[in-house]
């Protein structure tokens, strides 16, 4: 059996392991990245996957709209070339990745190097990995360290076999043939609220969305919940306080019995299931009782404040315990190339990490809640500011929107976190991530003049709030301009 040898030996080649990978070889490594399935994980084959579909679905939507004085006739929606077009999307980006490992390759004489090798590792011990390549060949890995990337796998629903047909996951996505006529999606998460939002913008198909709880996205405040809650229900069906009793699998659909919590039950046919319930860590198979590491019961493994799960092996992304997030991923793993390396400067914070959520409209998030000031006994000041009162969004005829700052009860205050609704609220949210990390207070971002028509002059107009020199008046406009002080 052939051993190779190496500084560095990452086990996955998602965004942790593929970030990983690239800071270990910036201080001058030899790098390993193993991989059994697709390069980039499923930073490509799930996330890269469900927004890509996510922008063909809001432009189609667009394009069908009849409120702006024109109408687009003749407009087709072809699946089969809209699944051609994600394709080429992930083909894209592999291929972007595989470029990048070849062009710092090991070649005769180099100092430092990244080798992408497939297959399928496990440790022997924990200086050693066993490779099973899709041949059937056997090699060992040899290296100093170790970074367990092996990212998640959708959670398995204990009365339902995903079979890429008539019952799917988001694995299967692109396994479908055409635009089903109707669709249950188990799940009310962020995962399931994006797909019901996908197929609702493609107008083909009657989505229905069974939600356990009382609302939608129940982490995040009542307001923002009921927003997209409302959003939802103008494009599909929720089922909400309702438990899956039994699927009955037909020739060309499945009937569904659902129970609700006030004792009635309703039988529904659908096409297609999508099962959205979670990710499960994928830590089975890959040797972890060879080097002593054990799992917790949801199957993640326990890391210390260096990422560390053993004296010389690491896990980042999925497996961590953390927010399952690309942006989260890649901190983690450009954190442990330094760690490896001995220069942590600091530890890692999870504090200001921003989010977007692909809903319609789409939904941007930093910081922290309503609820979690509560529960933090901080007092604060909220104000949320419609996008009907901006003038971009009005000439965009977009004034479907809102922004929502929570800030510090005191006369100068600091952000505590924001919630941005509609179209730009990622950009609006970046800006918002450089003020909330370098502590600036009030007085001094309103010092910065936006540029007009824009959308962050909503922004601008929230904070002018805050010291009462709003060019429109919440008093004048009391359903689009809300402003409060906790009790």
């Amino acid at each position: 059996m052939d051993i190779l040898r190496y500084d560095v030996c990452v086990i996955g080649s998602g965004p942790a392991g593929f970030a990983t990978a690239m800071r270990s070889y910036d201080y001058g490594n030899h790098v390993a990245i193993i991989e059994g399935a697709s390069l980039g994980g499923a930073g490509i084959s799930g996330v890269l996957v469900s927004k890509t579909l996510w922008e063909f679905s809001r432009n189609y939507a667009t394009v069908k709209r009849t409120d702006r004085g024109y109408k687009v006739s003749n407009v087709k929606l072809n699946y089969t070339e809209i699944k051609k077009r994600v394709e080429e999307a992930i083909e894209e980006r592999e291929y972007q990745l595989l470029s990048q490992i070849e062009t710092f390759s090991k070649k005769p004489n180099s100092k430092k190097s990244i080798t992408l090798i497939n297959g399928w590792a496990k440790f022997k011990d924990s200086k050693r990995v066993i490779v099973k390549k899709s041949s059937g060949e056997e090699i060992i890995i040899e290296a100093n360290s170790f970074v367990i990337a092996t990212g998640s796998s959708p959670r398995v629903h204990p009365m339902l076999k995903v079979d890429g047909k008539k019952i799917i996951n988001s694995d299967y996505i692109l396994s479908l043939k055409k635009f089903p006529k109707s669709i249950l999606i188990i799940g009310a998460g962020i995962v399931g609220c994006e797909f019901a939002t996908v197929f609702a913008n493609f107008g083909q198909t009657k989505v229905h969305l069974l939600d356990s709880q009382k609302r939608v996205i129940p982490f995040e405040d009542d307001d923002v919940s009921s927003y997209v809650n409302q959003k939802l229900l103008d494009i599909g069906v929720i089922h909400h306080d309702a438990t899956l009793r039994e699927v009955r699998e037909c020739d060309k659909h499945c009937d569904v019995v659902l129970d609700y919590s006030d004792g009635h039950t309703e039988v529904i046919a659908v096409e297609v299931i999508f099962v959205s319930i979670g990710r499960v860590p994928n830590t089975k198979d890959i040797g972890l009782e060879n080097i002593r590491v054990e799992v917790d019961k949801r199957g993640l493994l326990k890391v210390d404040n260096k990422y560390q799960v053993a004296k010389n092996i690491y896990a980042v992304g999925d497996i961590s315990g953390n927010m399952a997030l690309v942006n989260i991923a890649e901190m983690e793993g450009r954190f442990v190339a330094r760690a490896i390396a001995g220069d942590i400067q600091h530890p890692l914070s999870y504090h200001n990490i921003s989010t977007i959520m692909f809903f319609n409209p789409e939904i941007s998030a930093i910081g922290f809640t309503e609820k979690e000031c509560k529960e933090k006994n901080i007092s604060y000041k909220v104000i949320t500011y419609q996008h009907s009162l901006i003038p971009r969004a009005i000439a965009m005829r977009e004034t479907d929107g809102f922004f929502k700052i929570i800030v510090t009860n005191e006369e100068n205050p600091l952000i505590l976190g924001v919630r941005a609704g509609g179209l730009q609220s990622d950009i609006s949210i970046i800006y918002i991530a450089t003020i909330m990390n370098n502590h600036t207070r009030v007085n001094d971002i309103m010092k910065t003049i936006h540029p007009h028509p824009s959308i962050s002059e909503g922004i601008q107009e929230c904070l002018r709030i805050l010291k009462g020199k709003s060019i429109l008046k919440a008093k004048a406009f009391p359903e689009h301009i809300k402003f409060k002080i906790s009790s």
